[in-house]
């Protein structure tokens, strides 16, 4: 072999014979066990990050590792392709979405060829491509004729920039995500996806993922959100507006006793009948709706009410009258649209509460000696008894919620009643670049779904965007069209679709993908569910839980015998740098920052540049480091080694020059070491014992995704080697490190093969078998303590007896040395542990 190994000509070598040999396409119809490798696709932003190199790579060891224990694996690559930044380039740079959006999936493609990924290309999709969205309308329509897709209207995040309905969690602080606009509340007749219909089984099915994060169950568990509580009526002590009385449900009826205030939302059909007869309060709903529907954004803006003038009655107390505020924090679309307020144990009816001058009593306290203790800044919502209640008094928090919720039962105001925080999931969206609804609006038939035989609705290619708001609803040839059902006019549904829908099933799309139908269910079950998926933890509640409903909901319809979609889920670290900021305060990117004797100074000018906080890439920082100009330098072997190597899958990785300059000089190592076999002869035991400890400790390593940990037993591995003798253990170690580092170094791996004339390829080869007779450690390691405190070590036979160890341990030099020639007073020899000499 040469000395230096060149990825230059070896990654492109390699990489066009697993190409020509397609080594990598995943056989449905092979007898050998299968595994199913999924990392979340990516969104086709026009460049791949560090984060998506952490990403892959992990998959990909995963991946190249089962296929050489003899699996049959599903390894396959697409893109999430539709959604608003292909608009907003569509608009910023007179592009087409869709032109942007390949020419982006091209270039990002040759960016993970290059890195060497055991990809099969032959399964790729794109979402934005009729193919795959005209099936995910069929399925739509299929959830549509079961009932599990309904339209209403509801309040809506309205951007009013971006012109399009915003998920709760694109609101950030009040603003669009993408056009960062003030967000208003609207309403709009928007389509639903009943999510809410397996409630119960989502949350239940939980328990089951015990191969995913617990901080991700238990955020799924918050999201879904089951609670018991109360739903009562408060009446009106006048009746108005055409009312006597309304519903209210609590989780917190032991609190009922604290209450100082009632409130409903802006939208609640008394505030509606209210407001049409008083201008100041229609006003004020007005300016409520000028704020978004985020639970966040709710929490943290000014809290506002409107005295209705109006009082409701105290259902345990009818001489107790409460004022009825109209309040900006009461939704109409989250429990009945109505509330109680009790200040001193709920941190926004305390806000409010101190902006009205409204009572605040205490009627929980941790100890009895804070009982008569005023609330000030802080609600208290710990446990403790009830102080302040009446007939509650001493009982506990759950104690306290019975007794309301048997009373109320008993006299008929309320029962008791189990309640959700997941809600329905809106999938309309007002934008192009979406897959189309298929549904078609005609004035006598009401909504009809587009007949299968006419799937897909494709999205027209002749679209401006010189105008805001949806090109779709201003395009007359696409949008009117004759009802399916009667043959009159009608028009299509211009809305498109979330696109969460699109990857809540592309998983099932990659298993099998016939041309005539979403998926062939025989051949998708041989894969499903994903064996091990990875992915930011960011997703945690929306894609994973929207994917876990989509499966279930195919699963109801007869479609598939699939409960969950993923049996294992990894969420990787963030990928972080260094930042740079310039003397004016903007950010400045690696590239244009040098060091220079220790100053960081920007290349062009020279000027001083302040380093910042090391935080995750962001292109908004500048601080992201291209994979393509390191690549050149380095080659792919050594960028996946440093991925893998210096931290915890699941940590944080700090992307450093020092870092990939040692993962280069590794990768060398490992060249020269496969490359040092001299067909010597004789036997190394403890290379031997190191060799198979290594093999085992590697593919377990691995299996568990403890990557840095397969790493540091390579590293240590390969340092065995170097130090060994020449011998025939030694040429076996050396051949051997190659199958060991294959899923990790996979170029530098087939080139050593290849020159070591083995045959075939070594992706194809067969994992190391170890010996388990070498895997048993015959010499342990002995602590020798002086007094108790640890002063040396030494190793020694398994079973050593004790007089041995004894003699062993009075003649090592430390003990020599601090013992200054005195006798010890005693020894205790605990066999295979320690030796301790009390001097």
């Amino acid at each position: 072999m040469t000395t230096r190994f060149n990825p230059q000509a070896a990654d492109k070598r390699w990489q066009a014979v697993w190409d020509e040999r397609e080594t990598f396409r995943a056989d449905d119809n092979s007898p050998k066990p299968k595994s199913y490798v999924l990392e979340m696709f990516p969104y086709p932003s026009g460049r791949i990050h560090m984060g998506h190199v952490r990403n892959y790579t992990m998959g990909d060891v995963l991946a190249r590792f089962r296929r050489m224990r003899g699996m049959e694996v599903l390894h396959p690559m697409g893109w999430d392709a539709f959604g608003m930044p292909a608009e907003n380039a569509a608009m910023e740079k007179k592009v087409h979405p869709g032109s942007w959006t390949r020419e982006n999936i091209a270039a990002m493609k040759a960016q993970l060829k290059r890195l060497g990924f055991a990809l099969d290309w032959s399964r790729e999709l794109a979402t934005c491509e009729p193919e795959y969205y005209g099936q995910e309308q069929a399925l739509f329509l299929d959830l549509y004729a079961a009932g599990l897709v309904y339209r209403k209207e509801s309040a809506v995040n309205w951007d009013p920039v971006d012109m399009t309905v915003l998920a709760n969690e694109q609101v950030i602080d009040g603003r669009g995500w993408r056009s960062g606009a003030l967000v208003e509340r609207r309403k709009l007749s928007q389509w639903f996806l009943k999510i809410t219909d397996f409630a119960d089984e989502l949350l239940e099915g939980l328990s089951a993922l015990d191969q995913w994060p617990e901080k991700v169950r238990l955020m799924q568990e918050n999201w879904i959100g089951k609670s018991q509580g109360l739903r009562f009526t408060f009446k009106l002590e006048t009746p108005a507006a055409g009312h006597d009385s309304f519903d209210v449900f609590t989780t917190r009826p032991d609190t009922m006793f604290g209450a100082s205030f009632a409130a409903i939302s802006v939208d609640h059909p008394i505030a509606l009948a209210l407001a049409e007869r008083d201008a100041q309060l229609h006003a004020f709903a007005d300016d409520c709706r000028r704020t978004g529907t985020a639970a966040a954004e709710i929490e943290t803006a000014e809290k506002k009410g409107y005295d209705t003038g109006l009082s409701v009655i105290h259902p345990l107390d009818p001489t107790w009258k409460l004022p009825l505020f109209v309040a900006n924090f009461v939704l109409m679309d989250y429990g009945t649209g109505a509330v109680f307020g009790c200040p001193a144990h709920d941190q926004r009816d305390l806000d409010f509460a101190r902006k009205y001058a409204l009572p605040v009593e205490r009627v929980v306290a941790p100890t009895p000696e804070e009982a008569s203790v005023p609330v000030q800044d802080e609600a208290y919502t710990g446990p403790g008894k009830l102080v302040n209640s009446r007939f509650l008094d001493g009982m506990g928090v759950e104690e306290a919620k019975a007794a309301v919720i048997a009373r109320a039962e008993g006299e008929g105001w309320g029962t008791g009643t189990t309640v959700w925080r997941l809600r329905d999931w809106g999938v309309s969206r007002q934008r192009y670049w979406g897959t189309p609804i298929p549904i078609i609006h005609c004035d006598a038939c009401g909504p009809v779904g587009v007949p299968k035989n006419q799937l897909p609705v494709v999205l027209p290619e002749d679209v401006s965007f010189d105008i805001p708001g949806n090109p779709l609803d201003r395009h007359s040839t696409w949008k009117h069209v004759d009802c399916p059902s009667c043959g009159k006019p009608a028009r299509r549904e211009t809305d498109t679709l979330d696109t969460f829908v699109d990857s809540s099933w592309y998983f099932i799309r990659f298993a099998s993908a016939p041309s005539d139908k979403p998926f062939d269910r025989t051949v998708a079950e041989q894969w499903l569910p994903v064996g091990q998926y990875i992915g930011g933890v960011e997703h945690a509640i929306l894609h994973l839980l929207y994917s876990r409903f989509w499966t279930r909901a195919l699963q109801r319809i007869g479609q598939i015998d699939v409960a969950e979609p993923f049996t294992g889920l990894f969420t990787q670290g963030m990928v972080t740098h260094e930042t740079y900021k310039a003397p004016d305060g903007r950010w400045l990117s690696p590239e244009e920052v040098e060091n220079k004797s220790g100053a960081l100074m920007i290349v062009d000018t020279g000027e001083a540049v302040t380093l910042g906080r090391v935080e995750k890439m962001s292109k908004s920082k500048k601080n992201v480091v291209d994979p393509g100009p390191i690549v050149d330098q380095y080659g792919a072997d050594a960028v996946r080694w440093f991925m893998l190597s210096d931290s915890p899958p699941e940590r944080d990785l700090a992307w450093s020059e020092a870092g990939i300059e040692g993962a280069w000089r590794f990768v060398q190592r490992l060249w020269r070491i496969a490359g040092s076999t001299a067909g010597a002869e004789g036997e190394d035991k403890d290379l031997d014992r190191k060799l198979h400890r290594a093999i085992a400790g590697v593919a377990e390593d691995v299996e568990t995704l403890s990557f840095n940990k397969a790493v540091a037993k390579l590293y240590e591995l390969a340092n065995a080697i170097e130090k060994a003798q020449p011998s025939a253990s030694r040429d076996a170690a050396a051949r051997t490190i190659v199958r060991l580092i294959a899923p990790m170094v996979p170029h530098l791996a087939e080139e050593a093969w290849s020159l070591l004339g083995e045959q075939g390829l070594v992706a194809d080869a067969a994992w190391p078998v170890a010996d388990p007779a070498l895997l048993v450690d015959d010499e342990v390691t002995i602590a020798i303590q002086i007094n108790g405190k640890l002063r040396d070590t030494l190793t020694a036979p398994k079973g050593t007896d004790k007089p041995t160890l004894e003699a062993l341990a009075l003649g090592s030099d430390k003990v020599i040395r601090l013992l200054e020639g005195r006798e010890p007073r005693k020894v205790i020899v605990v066999p295979d542990r320690l030796v301790n000499l009390v001097a």
